[in-house]
């Protein structure tokens, strides 16, 4: 499918949005805080950068999904978390800051791992004759360039011009939300004819790696016995990926310019904002209980 409009302009924009929302809100400290953290750093890593991939090829084999739509679905499973994981801890009363330092260090991490996952999907679900790889070097460039570069414009605004990147923080973040809720909307009128089917298809599966992403942080958190603030971060950042780079991947014209393997991140987009906000009514209620029973 050839790029459009919204793939080519607004896309990169709303990425740069949200990668600078992040970065405005990011300290040097963030990076080093894993020394503070470090038991529930590595595990919260551990478990997003390897058993969460695991977890959606499992699903994208499990569901009967064509071959582009399980790679989306992988594509998806790839990424990081972003600043909505953020959003959520907060609202659920977390560890904000061990989920903020999952969110820069695994965004750095999967710069690396993203073309390396990507491209063993491909030959999986599409087969070893697929056109569709990401060169590994070039891959690794292009979206260091996307991410790491306006989270450092963001951080540097936070290290000179403290007052002023408070400021606009919250506003870029909207602004962020809002073009990537135009984003969205755009992919699914550019496939309404599909539209019907493709949430038939891969509504459940998105659905499925939400749901038990997050189950799958928290069993993880509790067996490693982490306090609640800990286990509640690790639980949303395993939980909670960054739709808008999933959806760059796919359907950037200087990536794999598919917009159909979009469609899985998508969707989940729009999934992970009622499943984030129902678990962190169902923790914030939990918390509540505990301290009534306490006091």
């Amino acid at each position: 499918m050839e790029s459009t409009f919204l793939t080519a302009v607004f896309l990169p924009l709303a990425l740069f949005m949200v990668m600078l929302g992040m970065g405005l809100g990011l300290t040097p400290g963030d990076f080093t805080r894993v020394l503070v953290y470090p038991k529930a750093a590595v595990i919260g890593l551990l478990a997003q950068l390897i058993m969460l991939p695991l977890l959606g090829f499992g699903l994208a084999s499990i569901f009967p999904l064509t071959p582009d739509l399980a790679v989306g679905v992988m594509i998806l499973a790839a990424c990081p978390g972003g600043p909505t994981s953020n959003l959520v801890t907060y609202l659920a009363r977390g560890n904000v800051a061990l989920s903020i330092t999952l969110t820069a260090l695994s965004s750095l991490i999967t710069v690396f791992t993203i073309p390396l996952v990507v491209n063993l999907a491909t030959g999986v679900f599409m087969g070893e004759a697929a056109a569709l790889q990401l060169p590994f070097l070039a891959t690794v460039g292009q979206i260091a360039v996307i991410t790491a570069i306006p989270v450092a414009v963001g951080m540097t605004l936070r290290h000179y011009l403290p007052q002023f990147a408070s400021q606009v923080e919250r506003r870029v973040k909207w602004l962020s939300l809002a073009l990537l809720g135009l984003i969205i909307a755009g992919l699914l009128v550019q496939q309404r004819a599909s539209l019907v089917g493709f949430f038939a298809q891969v509504g459940l599966v998105t659905l499925a790696l939400n749901l038990g992403a997050m189950a799958l942080g928290h069993l993880i958190a509790l067996v490693a016995k982490l306090d609640r603030p800990n286990a509640t971060a690790i639980t949303v950042e395993v939980g909670i990926q960054n739709g808008t780079l999933a959806i760059a991947i796919a359907s950037s014209p200087t990536l794999l310019n598919q917009p159909n393997l979009a469609i899985p991140a998508a969707i989940y987009s729009l999934v992970m904002f009622a499943t984030g906000g129902g678990f962190a009514w169902w923790a914030t209620k939990r918390g509540d209980r505990e301290q009534t029973l306490v006091s």
